[in-house]
């Protein structure tokens, strides 16, 4: 049986490092509610059969705006939990009677709303070739500098073959969820799988693709989105 295509995108967190008010994934961006981009981005690429939405039980913002260009191709789950494992996990368990563990799924930040197309299609098209999985990352370019307690340095670290991690991850349902079961503590999907003793495989992405943690991100994003960055 041939693999699909699925995403999940966890939209469950509080973002507290954010500091505005509101949740941070339904801050305005380029005339759009920054979860819409992240949304969009995903659900142009055909493959993906459904994008399930993992939202926080009381998150009351979704309801209020009108996602029905997407039709059934999105799919909306209150099953956010305290930290994106726990999102992504009961998201996983929660979509579980319509995606077979053999399928793929595409795990993307909600917070990326500038994930771009030909990063989307390379993902999709070696990782698909891949027996693990794979993940959009970035070779890291700045120097490398480990601090003390005062933030003093006391080292610079070779930035040799170190690669910073972006989204979406993507991976076997299957494999994720048995993998997400048994690592609680990690940050990311990839994170978790290693655990399992695999080495996912590393996809070029682009700087364009940054997550907004900051209220300055949102100019940044927005400047990428309108095309002047």
């Amino acid at each position: 049986m041939t693999a699909r295509f699925f995403g999940f995108l966890p939209a469950a967190g509080t973002a507290s490092r954010f500091g505005a008010a509101g949740l941070k994934q339904y801050a305005p961006i380029a005339g759009k509610p920054m979860l819409r981009h992240s949304i969009e981005r995903l659900l142009a690429m055909p493959e993906i059969e459904v994008l399930f939405v993992l939202l926080a039980p009381h998150d009351a913002d979704f309801r209020k705006l009108d996602w029905s260009e997407f039709g059934e191709r999105l799919a909306p789950l209150y099953c956010g939990g305290a930290s994106r494992r726990d999102s992504v996990l009961n998201g996983l368990i929660a979509a579980a009677s319509a995606v077979d563990p053999n399928d793929w799924v595409l795990v993307h930040d909600a917070a990326r709303p500038c994930v771009g197309k030909a990063e989307l299609r390379r993902l999709i098209d070696e990782t698909g070739k891949d027996e693990v999985g794979g993940i959009l990352a970035v070779p890291v370019a700045d120097t490398l500098k480990r601090g003390d307690e005062e933030r003093r340095v006391v080292a610079t670290e070779s930035r040799e073959r170190l690669w910073q991690a972006q989204t979406p991850q993507m991976f076997r349902h299957g494999m994720l969820m048995r993998a997400l079961r048994g690592a609680e503590h990690v940050t990311d999907e990839a994170g978790a799988v290693e655990l399992l003793g695999y080495k996912p495989k590393l996809i070029e992405g682009s700087t364009r693709n940054l997550k907004v943690t900051f209220p300055a991100d949102l100019e940044i994003a927005e400047s990428i989105l309108k095309g002047v960055a």
